[in-house]
Formats: C-alpha cells, sequence, structure tokens
C-alpha cells in the first residue's frame, strides 16, 4: 500500500457541501439551525459552517445558503462516539425513584 493511500484511510475527509441555516432570536424561540444538504452525518462527524452572522436582533428570523464543510471522523472516532453516547444515556437511568418513606 502506497503512502498516500494509508494517508487516505487514516486521514479524515472534508467535504464541502452547501447549508441551508436557520437563526431566530425572539420571545417564542432562540434557535439556530445548520441543516448539510447531500450529505448524511455519522456519528463522529463535524461541521463548520462559514459565513455565519455573529449577531441577529432581538424578534428577528432569519433563513439562509452558505456552505459548510464536513469532516468525516474515522473509524476509531466513530465507535468512540457511539459507545461514549450508549455509556451517556447509561448514566441517566442512575436517577432511579425511591419510596417516599426513604427519602430524608
Amino acid at each position: 500500500m502506497s503512502a498516500d493511500a494509508k494517508r487516505r484511510w487514516f486521514a479524515p475527509r472534508r467535504l464541502e457541501v452547501p447549508c441551508t441555516v436557520e437563526i431566530e432570536n425572539s420571545f417564542d424561540s432562540l434557535h439556530a439551525y445548520a441543516i448539510p444538504e447531500g450529505v448524511v452525518l455519522r456519528p463522529g462527524d463535524r461541521v463548520i459552517v462559514h459565513n455565519v452572522p455573529h449577531r441577529i436582533a432581538y424578534g428577528e428570523a432569519i433563513s439562509y445558503r452558505t456552505t459548510a464543510t464536513v469532516i468525516r471522523a474515522g473509524l476509531f472516532r466513530r465507535l468512540w462516539t457511539e459507545l461514549s453516547a450508549i455509556w451517556e444515556v447509561a448514566e441517566l437511568y442512575h436517577c432511579g425513584f425511591e419510596p417516599k418513606e426513604y427519602a430524608a
């Protein structure tokens, strides 16, 4: 296997994709959604959205198109993300409920 082939196998892949960004800053909602188009995101993938406004006025809602860079996770990062997600969900089960007579 050549050095270039090994580098491609272990190095993260970068994809430039179009992206729709929706931002709202109002009494009802404060959110920002970035939706990369034409790519399915997998566990461990990272998304960098370009040309995002740093400020939006109160009461405003905007939607616009821009580009995003998707950095694909390698095999080990994907497996680690999946395993740590399972662990985090399992941590939620530790908040058991006790009968009233045991509560202090």
